[in-house]
Order: C-alpha cells, then sequence, then structure tokens
C-alpha cells in the first residue's frame, strides 16, 4: 500500500479536526485568513491549505498564537486544536511529567488509585518506542487473549523494569492469567475493585542510559460471559510506532469496525474511521509519531 496520507494517523489529528471544524462551520479559508488579519496574523491561503491537508502544521509562535484565535472562531473549546499539534521537543526526551499521565487518565483515574504513589514515577526510567498488540476475539464475542511486544529505551541509567496497567472488562476481573514466553515472570497483581491487572516486568539486567529492551506477554481470560465492543491502548508519552491487531472467530463475526483516538480518557473521539475486515477476519490500527492519547478499535454486532 503506497504511503497516503490518512486521517486516522495521528499526525494528521490537527489536519482533521481542523477540516471538520471549516465544515461545520461553513467556513473558507479566505474568511479564516481575514479574520487572523483583523487580529493582526498574517498567514497566506496556501498555509491554511496545508493544515487542513496535513501537509504542514502550526509550529511557529505565531501560527500557534493563530490557532489559539481560530478555536473559539470555528465554536470550539480552548486547546481543542493545540492539545493535537504533534510536538517536536529539541535537545533529547522531555523529562517525565506526571501532569501528562493525568492529561491521558484524568484526575484521581482508577490507575493513579491502583499505583498510588507509584503513579507519579510510572515508568519515568524508560521511553517506549513501538508497541504491538494482537487481540483475539472467540466465539463468545469476548477478548480472551492479548499478545504485546514492546520495545523500550532507557532514558536513564540503572533501568530494571517495565511497568505496565491493564484495564479489564467488569466480567474479567479475577479470571486473567499473565504469562511471558521467555525471562523472568512478572510481578503482578490485581484490582479487582478497579478492574485492573498491574505487573512489573524485570529486565534480564539493569539498562544503561539509550540502551533498549523488549518485553513480550500475553494476558488470557477464562470469561465465557459478557460481550467485548473494544480495545484501546493508553499512551502516556511519545510513542514511534503502535501496532493493534483484532482478529474475530469465524463464528463472531462483527457488522462494522472502527479505529479512533481521543486525547484523555472518558471524552469522545477526534478520530474515528471505518477499519475493513480482511480475509482472515482481522482489522488493524497502525499510527505513527504517536502523541499521548488513547487508541482503539471498536466493533459493532449485527444484534447490537
Amino acid at each position: 500500500m503506497p504511503n497516503a496520507l490518512r486521517a486516522d494517523d495521528p499526525n494528521l489529528m490537527f489536519a482533521t479536526a481542523f477540516k471538520e471544524a471549516l465544515r461545520q462551520r461553513g467556513l473558507p479559508l479566505d474568511h479564516v485568513r481575514d479574520h487572523l488579519q483583523a487580529h493582526g496574523i498574517s498567514l497566506s491561503l496556501t498555509t491554511l491549505s496545508y493544515w487542513q491537508s496535513g501537509r504542514s502544521q502550526p509550529e511557529r509562535l505565531q501560527s500557534l498564537r493563530a490557532v489559539d484565535l481560530l478555536e473559539p472562531f470555528l465554536g470550539l473549546p480552548g486547546g481543542a486544536l493545540r492539545s493535537l499539534l504533534r510536538r517536536r521537543p529539541r535537545g533529547g526526551v522531555p523529562p517525565h511529567d506526571p501532569a501528562s499521565l493525568r492529561g491521558v487518565y484524568g484526575e484521581n483515574s482508577d490507575v493513579e488509585k491502583a499505583l498510588g504513589d507509584a503513579f507519579h514515577h510510572l515508568n519515568a526510567d524508560l521511553r517506549r518506542l513501538v508497541v504491538h498488540e494482537t487481540v483475539d476475539v472467540n466465539e463468545h464475542r469476548l477478548i480472551d487473549e492479548i499478545r504485546v511486544t514492546v520495545a523500550v529505551r532507557a532514558v536513564h541509567d540503572d533501568a530494571r523494569r517495565l511497568t505496565v496497567v491493564h484495564t479489564l472488562d467488569s466480567w474479567q476481573t479475577g479470571a486473567v492469567d499473565l504469562t511471558v514466553p521467555h525471562g523472568p515472570p512478572p510481578d503482578s497483581r490485581f484490582r479487582p475493585e478497579l478492574n485492573c491487572v498491574i505487573a512489573d516486568f524485570p529486565f534480564a539486567r539493569p539498562l544503561a542510559r539509550n540502551e533498549t529492551a523488549v518485553v513480550e506477554y500475553t494476558l488470557r481470560s477464562a470469561c465465557t460471559a459478557g460481550i467485548s465492543h473494544q480495545h484501546e491502548r493508553r499512551i502516556t508519552t511519545p510513542l514511534q510506532t503502535y501496532l493493534l491487531q483484532v482478529r474475530f472467530h469465524p463464528l463472531a463475526v462483527p457488522s462494522k469496525c472502527w479505529h479512533y483516538y481521543r486525547r484523555q480518557l472518558g471524552i469522545k473521539p477526534l478520530s474515528r474511521q471505518f477499519a475493513p475486515l480482511d480475509g482472515s477476519r482481522t482489522t488493524h490500527l497502525l499510527p505513527t509519531k504517536c502523541p499521548p492519547g488513547a487508541y482503539g478499535i471498536e466493533w459493532q454486532w449485527t444484534d447490537s
């Protein structure tokens, strides 16, 4: 498949939201240009066109001021567009920031309750580079297995473990098995009252700064009650690549699937795109240079 621009690519979330806001307000680009000009900001129609197509994004100070002015003009809440801009930090990896975790999970989230004080230091020594998840939906319409591969880089010396938190469907609580194909087993604990499992995966040896490691694990559920409708991954720091594959049993094929991105848990998706199934009843999501947020695939059953 050629490298085409895709509206569901997180690099184009700003472009998608900007274009949709223009459409809903019925505003041509020359009206936008004139509005900015009236506030002392001069941008060409070509620049604005590039913004809405995803060919470029606002980066300079004047362009960022323009985005702030455009949000109320387009009937959007403050920060709705600016938060979608892909950040290009200079001088290396940005420092660990607990506020960015809350930016994805929200205030006083179940994850923060589950981790306690450790939430503020969650994987502070690491940066995820690549995440690959394969999700199997069985004949009962339930997610019964999730296989995960994570590549990480140490940002400080003596990085010793990767901590993961998986939020479970309510019917899975207490019936999940977590295994690794090789290496030391994780230290895992279940929080049934919060519907989540937490696991610490120790590395074979402490990592020095800039060293990389790969962690593989599988979550399996023995539940037979309930119905699954989606799977999503919460990304709290910029990620190079995220690949999510969802495979459906021949006796449980959904009528439609979509992939989506939302900036924070509990809010409406900023982007939602139809995701067709292939010949093996599999659909996938493959964004690159992912900003923080929740990425997922949801599906609809014929009788629901």
